[in-house]
């Protein structure tokens, strides 16, 4: 489960007693697993701190572990892979910049705090994400899809080892809001607009295989 800061608690993002600006892992009945973080201070529900809005969460099929996307402030979007007990350094590092323009946090980086997988700047604003396991678009396997909201567009992160080794945006001509993005059973990709008269799209391949 994702949890945002909430904009004005900012700074509760790294404080591990709660659960702004967290990544918490629960049981189905909502106790939290015997082998959490569980550290001094830490509320036993946390995983990872240091988030600023997570907007989606899907787990790497080929690893079994769970990747994010988030919003950061004015720039700074980023891809995490949220790991035990980890700090991800909202609002101490960021690659953003206030709505202002002011300065946030330190800087990029600090030691203890860990780096985005993957950062965006300027801000697409990503929204939901899905791995693709198909058969549709076989270049894709294993590969992240990202819609985005400010950026209208979708987003084909290229993955391998866990690293982003390139990029690919797609549907900029569409100009549409995308909300979310899923892998039909069919293997054909799904997304969500988000107006007034929001739309669900199918993509199917450029040659038209069905």
């Amino acid at each position: 489960m994702t949890l945002g800061d909430r904009f004005d608690l900012k700074d509760q993002a790294q404080n591990p007693a709660n659960h702004i600006g967290k990544v918490v892992r629960i049981r189905p009945d909502g106790s939290a697993p015997d082998d959490n973080p569980r550290q001094a201070g830490w509320a036993p529900e946390v995983w990872s701190l240091g988030h600023r809005n997570v907007q989606a969460a899907a787990v790497n099929p080929a690893t079994g572990e769970l990747w994010t996307v988030e919003h950061g402030a004015r720039g700074g979007d980023e891809v995490n892979i949220p790991r035990k007990g980890l700090n991800y350094g909202w609002p101490v590092i960021t690659y953003g910049v206030d709505y202002s323009g002011a300065k946030i946090g330190e800087g990029t980086a600090k030691p203890g705090l860990e780096q985005p997988l993957h950062h965006w700047d300027p801000s697409i604003a990503p929204s939901g994400m899905t791995f693709y396991t198909g058969a549709r678009f076989p270049k894709w396997r294993g590969d992240v899809l990202v819609g985005a909201l400010r950026g209208r567009i979708l987003v084909r992160l290229d993955i391998e080892d866990d690293k982003v080794v390139g990029e690919e945006r797609m549907l900029e001509g569409l100009r549409e809001r995308i909300r979310d993005v899923r892998q039909g059973p069919d293997g054909f990709v799904y997304l969500l607009t988000d107006a007034a008269q929001g739309r669900v799209l199918r993509l199917r391949p450029a040659d038209g295989r069905s």
